[in-house]
């Protein structure tokens, strides 16, 4: 993920929300069938105001109604993943194809300028048909949770990668000691970041069913710190140039901010903590 987010964050986020998808439909035990190769996202953004109805359900086929907001690759996915709700039941997560008449899909509240290629749209379901994946609340409960969650950090981290090579190229050819500290200063937060996104990447490896909750908002928090970091140190080394004439600098420089507002900030730090009072034990020694 982060490999990809370095080029293009864009199409970070649709490859997050596929690879998501599979790893969920893999984890969660369900008997439907769908197409090989198919392009899926996951859409669980829920608000009282915009929740996805679950109007009848005989079996594991289900009748949606409502509205989901923040459907990132709406516009190019084939299938989504959906959180949604019988009355106050819920969340349960259901399966839907996106090529059926009962699905319709509304771009115009997206005005970002930051992802503005993510293809994120509001989606509208009219009786729609769906497929019921897991019991409700299989999609928290389960470990893959939060492995998805120290996924989305690498993503951040891969578009602080991609700003900070352009520093980079600058320092081998500009002898200039005021660049250099910028250099050294990234080059510190990056490796913070790198390093606890692979022991947190060898301890999922390790016992993948143990609760990675600490580990994932850890990664989340140093992702989000180190991005801005990057953000900060790159605009000063290198002014306004590469902002102005260097599109794909333009691009993750406008994306990353956006990207990892899907932090939740002060609120993650919060639970970090009170995982940590949880587990009942000093979590700071080698």
């Amino acid at each position: 993920m982060a490999r990809v987010a370095e080029q293009d964050l864009a199409l970070a986020k649709l490859y997050e929300g596929h690879t998501d998808a599979l790893a969920i439909l893999a984890e969660i035990e369900n008997s439907a069938v769908f197409p090989a190769n198919a392009l899926w996202s996951v859409w669980a953004a829920d608000s009282p105001a915009e929740r996805l109805q679950i109007s009848s359900s005989p079996g594991e086929m289900a009748v949606i109604n409502g509205s989901k907001p923040w459907c990132s690759g709406a516009e190019y996915v084939e299938y989504a993943l959906c959180t949604a709700w019988r009355d106050a039941e819920g969340p349960y997560l259901v399966a839907v194809a996106l090529d059926q008449s009962g699905v319709s899909i509304d771009s115009r509240r997206w005005n970002a300028v930051g992802m503005a290629l993510s293809g994120t749209c509001d989606v509208r379901f009219e009786q729609a048909t769906a497929f019921v994946v897991g019991s409700p609340g299989a999609y928290l409960d389960r470990p893959g949770f939060w492995h998805g969650a120290a996924g989305i950090a690498a993503c951040w981290y891969g578009g602080a990668i991609g700003l900070a090579k352009s520093l980079w190229q600058q320092a081998l050819t500009r002898a200039s000691p005021f660049v250099d500290a910028h250099l050294g200063a990234i080059d510190v937060a990056l490796a913070h970041t790198g390093a606890l996104l692979r022991e947190t990447a060898v301890a999922i490896d390790l016992s993948p069913s143990n609760d990675s909750r600490a580990l994932a908002l850890r990664c989340r928090a140093s992702a989000e710190a180190t991005a801005l970091t990057v953000l900060n140190h790159v605009g000063q080394a290198l002014g306004a140039t590469p902002f102005c004439r260097d599109r794909q600098f333009a691009r993750l420089a406008a994306d990353l901010p956006v990207f990892i507002r899907q932090s939740h900030a002060d609120r993650d730090l919060a639970a970090l903590a009170t995982t940590l009072k949880e587990q009942n034990r000093v979590p700071w020694r080698l």
